[in-house]
């Protein structure tokens, strides 16, 4: 695919890496960067409760044993391919209930029925979507782990002899779960910038890119044979997302510093948070990954 979008692009299929493979490296360091940041936001109450080390302790966790299970899969695929699966499943789990948690923190069961759960609650609450992050890399990592046979054909290879044939292509259902992991990336975005009003209209830039880049990459799912310009069109939505998480990093660290440039920890704990624009970039590159195309067989 990277070679319908450019000729030189072809250059890249010379990594060392196969997809699946570069899939299940970034699901390592999301785990690890997923449990940091949730330390870092729920050490804005002062206190973290006893359930919300959970994450943070099973992001750190689950990352190591995803490097692990990439070591292994030198010598045993099979037996690092469950492993991954079983941390992976795990993963869904933890962001399934911590989703749940935030919805309980964001609604007013003792309201009024129709008033229980209103646009402001949503916005000044805990993110919902931000959990759901360790659902969407699981479901990622899980796609990436297990081996599709023949390749780009849809079917899964569970065993030598057990097969299990899904409804798209891996290629195609990894470009559907990109879109999916756009759109909770921007309506995150939005939640957060709402809190400021979208009084400044450069706020409005990580909305229209990130709504850009989820309908891109949904209709490539629907296509099974995208042409060269829809690929080309895809590929800079995902710049375009790098790009605009970059960027933002960048002013949510200037807003954060003081009048004289000094950074201040409590600023960078409390202020804008920092790691949040790195999720457009985490998505562009995710993105950009699904180009390398289909696995092909040793």
């Amino acid at each position: 695919m990277l070679a319908a979008i450019h000729p030189r692009l072809a250059i890249v299929r010379r990594l060392p890496l196969t997809r699946d493979q570069c899939m299940l490296l970034m699901a390592a360091v999301n785990e690890i960067f997923l449990g940091i940041d949730t330390y870092l936001a729920h050490l804005i109450s002062g206190t973290i409760r006893p359930n919300e080390w959970i994450p943070i302790v099973f992001g750190l966790a689950a990352g190591l044993a995803l490097l692990v299970a990439g070591l292994i899969a030198i010598r045993n695929r099979p037996l690092a391919t469950v492993l991954a699966t079983i941390v992976l499943l795990a993963s869904i789990g933890v962001g399934l209930l911590g989703a749940y948690f935030h919805l309980v923190r964001a609604i007013l069961p003792t309201a009024a029925l129709g008033e229980r759960v209103s646009i402001d609650l949503l916005v000044w609450a805990p993110p919902i979507l931000g959990p759901l992050t360790f659902a969407l890399v699981g479901v990622l990592g899980i796609s990436a782990a297990w081996v599709e046979s023949p390749p780009d054909s849809g079917v899964l290879a569970l065993s030598e002899r057990r097969r299990l044939r899904m409804p798209y292509s891996k290629t195609r259902a990894y470009f559907f779960w990109v879109s999916m992991g756009s759109l909770a990336t921007v309506i995150s975005s939005v939640l957060d910038h709402a809190r400021t009003g979208f009084a400044n209209p450069w706020l409005w830039i990580p909305t229209a890119v990130g709504v850009f880049t989820t309908v891109v990459a949904l209709a490539l799912g629907f296509l099974e044979h995208p042409r060269a310009s829809d690929l080309r069109i895809y590929f800079g939505s995902m710049l375009l997302m790098i790009l605009v998480g970059l960027v933002g990093a960048g002013l949510h660290v200037s807003v954060d510093l003081t009048e004289m440039n000094v950074l201040v920890i409590e600023r960078f704990l409390r202020g804008a948070p920092v790691l949040a624009p790195l999720l457009f970039c985490n998505m562009g590159a995710l993105g950009l990954i699904v180009l390398l195309g289909p696995d092909q067989p040793d």
